[in-house]
């Protein structure tokens, strides 16, 4: 290399002798600098500026307009790996095409989401695709593999997956432990991030801001011994927003910053996002950290390398070399082609049933007037991750379009009231003229226009008032909006106005809340926490209580009798509801109820009861439980919200254009009491998703109907090698063109531990004409059908019968097969080489798992300390026998031990305090047991148990 040349600068040289060779040439402090997301350029060496993280889920989000795609979990259930794969390409494109004209456009995209959907009550559930590991696997490589790119050396974008580990509440999301037993973080959790990573198409991961087992997802020691396990190329782990000063401020895991920031760089972050683009505080923490000795030099390196081998692969430093520096395919015809595409593909038929007539009710046939209802029927919205929209196409616009808007009625159903004060005035929305753009619900990054506009005037009051439009999304959340269709929204100043087309933000001004107050209402603003008061310079939030306006509520109109209106006229009626993704169910927000909001529950029940040829279609983030619609209306579909071609997609749907194919990716249980707790993450002890709920869902996992038939003939499967190979012969048997998504599931038919009722292994989406057969084949490696040995701290394949079944869902196998697996037989527990890891408990009640040391490993206490806890331990090989137990234990308490079925105890321990909850002890009792025995153990107290071991 010549002197004006570097190394770094020679494509031809390794990557990892590049970044040596950069690495090598920056200084300690320049080296610090680029652990924040923000960092600087060093403009000796022509290093640009840079920064980790750009919002990608289902499109570029918060740089301005871009293509909007269906939610994740939307792509979750098109069950389609090739297209979602498409849509990632396309959403790369975008991000490259973006960033040629806006440097802020970042090529790291924190995308996609792949934890899992246990529980439909996460207010994040929109962002994953699935309840099952092997679909959202499945979905998270093909998105990464559009996002990556197919060159063999430089990336079109580098995805960094998000949220290690275990993450599915937002309720206190960044103080609450999720307890996550062996078997379940490695039959479950992990498998969702591993694909991605084994397949090459990931840059890194993001840690999620909860704690797993006690200890926060940022100082995770699965980083290490697992994530990096997987792969032998360097992964980047870059920190969510705030987290790191998390670890020092709610979770109070650390005594200072300091400490805490040295323990994340050490456990393997290598991004801070901290502080915005404030880089100080973070490398001031860093730098102190490096000071006290908390951290070294090679601490540092570590992690800058990995950033520095992202920015080689993004072709940073080859910009002649990279193939996709002119990339410029932006809202092209494709794209929007694609956008279609995937909402059409997302599009889940629930029930299709007779309606009088004798045929189904989808697709609509003939001519006819349709009535197109619902509080989602002229609706398009968007979501916190969404991008600005280029296109919208609500579903009143996709019926108009497709059937003729001469045809088509429209009633929204919203109430109409006037809120009067208690001298008998009404609130009035002042009349403006307004060229300008209100603030709109696709996310700016400019903060002015997240605190809402004080441009115009604000509302006021006088005898006649004004008419507004209410809607109550549930729980009691309303929505106003003025007759020029702006919400009422609050401002920084307090004043409150007409002046948001749609609810959005961070912090949702938009929302209000009634309480009941004397002979009156007080409005309850949720943005701000005060309540509205009308004063001579208009509407305002006051803070208390006693500063509140009374307000009566007067009815002008009821949503149900309109809606009820157009459906008596119409010879069809499509019910549209759902969700705001804003409201009630969000990042921040968890849901409290599967049922549909009251309001929407009462406009379903007037359409169906003034028309029985009534459609119900939900358009949601999430499941709803809705059995009574689904008994009574012969029509039910879902999808997630569809991005901008959502109204279109849905048209040709009815029409019978197309098809539906899309496949539920999580079950819909009928009640919240079909529920575990939303903080219980033990699936298998829990009975929770489809592999182990024992109840009877409202739609099974894998649900979905077409508008034709499917004959499953001649499945085969047998063992070659490391793996089964199955086929299934697929048969259009109707009269209609149509996708099917042949769903194949294996379950152990003599298992020696719980397991699932049915696990998915394969699937794949075919499209067939009438009478056309296909026959997909599949390989399934035998791993798939193991499960972690506790006993024994490895995985295992038991040898026996496992059953082959295929179908259209998880509830429907039209095929099955049996074959008998030669496996590894399952010991009993060999205590004596090694004792038992209180964590490695077969079974469970009453307890946690929480961490032996803020570094690694894992003890057990109970959940309650006024209440005792049991483990049990089966099938435990005590040989010739045993004469003493020595438990390791921390905290304070007591720990009996019991021999199978005995209610004598084996062995009691008392455990004295200890000084803090990591300062272990060895405290031991006599204990004669011999042979093979299950070993009950029961806890009381504070005490955290780590592990027993056995002598004599």
């Amino acid at each position: 290399m010549t002197a004006d040349r570097p190394p770094f600068r020679d494509p031809a040289l390794p990557v990892d002798a590049r970044v040596a060779d950069l690495l090598g040439r920056l200084t300690p402090a320049e080296r610090l600098a680029l652990l924040h997301q923000f960092t600087p350029g060093v403009e000796r060496l022509g290093l640009a500026a840079f920064r980790t993280g750009q919002e990608a889920l289902h499109g570029v989000a918060w740089m301005g307009p871009a293509t909007v795609f269906p939610q994740a979990v939307g792509l979750g259930a098109s069950w389609h790996p090739a297209l979602v794969r498409r849509v990632g390409e396309a959403v790369s494109r975008e991000a490259r095409a973006m960033r040629a004209k806006d440097e802020r456009v970042g090529l790291n995209v924190w995308a996609p989401t792949v934890n899992l959907l246990r529980n439909p009550l996460w207010g994040r559930g929109e962002e994953g695709y699935s309840e099952d590991p092997a679909l959202t696997s499945a979905i998270a490589v093909a998105f990464t593999r559009g996002l990556r790119g197919d060159h063999p050396t430089y990336w079109r974008t580098a995805p960094v997956l998000k949220h290690w580990l275990a993450h599915n509440n937002e309720t206190a999301r960044d103080t609450s432990s999720a307890s996550v037993r062996p078997r379940v973080l490695h039959e479950y959790d992990l498998p969702a991030f591993r694909g991605a990573v084994e397949a090459g198409t990931v840059a890194g991961v993001m840690p999620a801001y909860n704690l797993v087992n006690g200890r926060p997802n940022h100082l995770s020691p699965y980083l290490g011994s697992e994530l990096r396990a997987w792969t032998d190329r360097e992964l980047l782990v870059c920190s969510d927003a705030g987290a790191p000063s998390n670890l020092g401020d709610p979770q109070a895991y650390f005594d200072s910053h300091e400490e805490a920031v040295a323990a994340a760089l050490r456990a393997g972050v290598d991004s801070f996002t901290d502080h915005g683009t404030d880089s100080s505080v973070i490398l001031g923490r860093l730098e102190r950290a490096l000071e006290r000795g908390l951290i070294d030099q090679e601490d540092v390196d570590r992690a800058v390398r990995r950033q520095l081998t992202v920015r080689f692969l993004l072709g940073e430093f080859d910009p002649e070399l990279d193939p996709y520096a002119q990339e410029s395919a932006y809202d092209t015809a494709e794209h929007r082609a694609l956008a279609r595409e995937a909402a059409e593909a997302a599009l889940v038929l629930l029930r299709n049933e007779p309606a009088g007539d004798g045929t189904p009710l989808l697709p609509l046939a003939g001519g006819g007037r349709i009535a197109v209802v619902g509080l989602l029927a002229d609706a398009a919205k968007l979501d916190w991750y969404s991008g600005a929209r280029l296109h919208r196409s609500s579903p009143l616009d996709g019926v108009r379009e497709r059937f003729g808007a001469d045809r088509v009625d429209f009633a929204e159903g919203v109430d109409r009231i006037r809120l009067r004060t208690a001298d008998g005035r009404a609130l009035r929305v002042p009349d403006v003229t307004d060229e300008e753009p209100g603030r709109d619900a696709e996310i700016a990054l400019d903060p002015a226009l997240l605190a809402g506009r004080t441009d115009l005037p604000p509302l006021t009051a006088d005898a006649e008032g004004t008419v507004l439009d209410l809607i109550d999304w549930g729980d009691g959340v309303l929505t106003l909006r003025a007759p020029d269709g702006r919400y009422l929204s609050v401002a920084g100043d307090g004043l409150v106005r007409a002046s948001a087309d749609e609810p959005g933000g961070w912090v949702v001004q938009e929302t209000f809340r009634f309480e009941a107050h004397g002979d009156g209402h007080l409005l309850l603003h949720l943005g701000t926490g005060g309540y509205v008061s009308v004063a001579a310079d208009g509407a305002k939030v006051a803070a208390g209580r006693e500063e509140a306006g009374i307000f009566s509520v007067e009815t002008v109109e009821r949503g149900e009798d309109a809606v009820a209106r157009a459906a008596a006229g119409a010879d069809t009626v499509i019910v549209v509801a759902g969700n705001d993704p804003h409201i009630n169910g969000r990042e921040t927000e968890d849901r409290t109820t599967l049922a549909l909001p009251p309001h929407q529950d009462r406009l379903w029940r007037a359409a169906h009861a003034a028309n029985p040829r009534t459609a119900l279609v939900l358009v949601s983030s999430y499941p709803y439980a809705v059995p009574d619609a689904a008994a009574a209306l012969p029509a039910l579909l879902w999808t997630a919200h569809g991005g901008q071609a959502a109204g279109t997609a849905l048209a040709r749907v009815l029409a019978g254009d197309v098809s539906p194919a899309g496949r539920l990716p999580q079950t819909w249980y009928g009640s919240d009491a079909d529920l575990p707790d939303l903080f219980d993450y033990d699936v298998i002890g829990g009975r929770q998703t489809y592999l182990y709920f024992d109840g009877t869902p409202l739609f099974p996992f894998g649900h979905g109907l077409t508008y034709t038939s499917f004959g499953y003939e001649g499945l085969t499967a047998a063992v070659d090698g490391d793996a089964v190979r199955l086929s299934c012969a697929v048969t259009n048997t109707g009269a209609v063109a149509s996708d099917e998504v042949v769903q194949v599931y294996a379950r152990a038919l003599a298992p020696s531990v719980p397991r699932p009722h049915r696990a998915l292994v394969a699937h794949e989406r075919i499209h067939l004409a009438p009478g056309a057969t296909a026959t997909p084949s599949f390989t399934v490696p035998l791993r798939a059908l193991g499960h972690w040995d506790v006993a024994h701290g490895r995985w295992s394949v038991e040898p026996g019968p496992y059953e082959f079944l295929a179908g259209p869902s998880s509830a429907d196998s039209r095929r099955t097969v049996r074959l008998e697996l030669a496996g590894t037989a399952p010991g009993p527990r060999p205590v004596l080489e090694a004792g038992i890891g209180a964590a490695d408990y077969d079974e469970q009640t009453g307890t946690v798992i929480v961490d032996r040391s803020r570094v690694s490993g894992d003890a057990v206490t109970p959940a309650d300390p006024a209440a005792p806890g049991t483990l049990l331990f089966r099938a435990c090989d005590f040989g010739d026998g045993v004469t003493e137990l020595a438990v390791t234990a921390a905290g304070a308490g007591e720990v009996t031990f019991f021999a199978g079925t005995a209610r004598d105890a084996l062995a009691r321990v008392t455990v004295e305090p200890t000084d803090g909850p990591y300062a272990y002890v060895l405290a031991g009792a006599p204990c004669h047991v011999r042979d093979v025995t299950d070993l009950r153990v029961e806890l009381r107290g504070p005490v955290r148990l780590a592990h027993v071991g056995f002598s004599g």
